[in-house]
């Protein structure tokens, strides 16, 4: 157990070495610049390696279900210090975040899109109670707390939340890596981009804003700051959006959906 995680510790300084050695990559195509971060090319080496083909002998050991499971249990302990950050990163804006607060807070309705949009496309695609925990939120702590003690995890609710939160977990901050700059190159404002990427994920909220001041460097502060406020917003008026919005409003509409079936 011991040897594994040593391993999985060296293999973790490995990968961000050789991300950081590759660094902020453009790949431009027609008038649209996609900005790639040092966070995208550590995602996609431990995706990679972590597939059958490569998981053998030494990389086996890596990727054992010890440190696995120790690296889930400890994860929120990383994500603290950048909560910290988020904090450090509103207050010098905190002024100009006051004057549009309003902003911030209809913006977080936004997070039943999930709801309104993802529930009908999951039970037209033929999910049932999977569609439950797959369309209540983006499958982050929030959602997976809310499913997990109303459904446990072993459910088809608990499944469909799981399913959401490794998906975000391996394709979220690469996804909104590329899709922030496509939206700026459309000609959509970087204060309201940076004010969208806090959709309640760390990992997708740095992915955006980075590549949006990678683009802009000279609204590295504003960018940073409207992302970290968002970020801190969603987190907090996500679990109250969830509860007595989300909630009764997918119960409704799965019900209506999918007659017959009481959950």
């Amino acid at each position: 157990m011991k040897r594994q995680l040593i391993f999985l510790l060296l293999f973790v300084l490995f990968v961000i070495t050789t991300a950081e050695w590759i660094g902020f990559q453009n790949i431009t195509i027609g008038a649209i610049t996609i900005t790639l971060l040092p966070l995208v090319f550590a995602i996609l080496i431990t995706m990679v390696l972590g597939m059958k083909f490569f998981r053998q002998g030494f990389m086996k050991q890596i990727y054992s279900k010890a440190n696995v499971s120790f690296a889930s249990k400890y994860l929120i302990f990383i994500m603290l210090p950048l909560m910290a950050r988020y904090g450090a990163d509103v207050a010098p804006q905190i002024n100009d975040i006051l004057q549009v607060g309003w902003v911030f807070i209809i913006q977080d309705l936004g997070n039943l899109g999930t709801v309104l949009i993802g529930l009908p496309i999951a039970v037209f695609i033929g999910l049932r109670r999977e569609a439950i925990g797959a369309t209540l939120g983006i499958g982050r702590e929030g959602e997976l707390a809310y499913i997990s003690e109303k459904y446990t995890l072993e459910s088809k609710e608990g499944r469909g939340v799981l399913s959401i939160y490794i998906i975000g977990t391996l394709f979220g901050a690469l996804f909104f890596s590329i899709f922030a700059p496509i939206l700026l190159d459309l000609g959509l404002r970087p204060e309201a981009l940076a004010m969208a990427s806090g959709v309640g994920s760390s990992s997708m909220m740095t992915g955006a804003s980075s590549t949006l001041v990678a683009r802009l460097p000279e609204m590295e502060s504003t960018i940073l700051s409207y992302a970290a406020a968002s970020q801190l917003l969603t987190s907090f008026l996500g679990t109250f959006t969830m509860i007595f919005l989300a909630v009764p409003l997918q119960r409704f509409m799965y019900k209506t959906l999918v007659r017959g079936d009481q959950s």
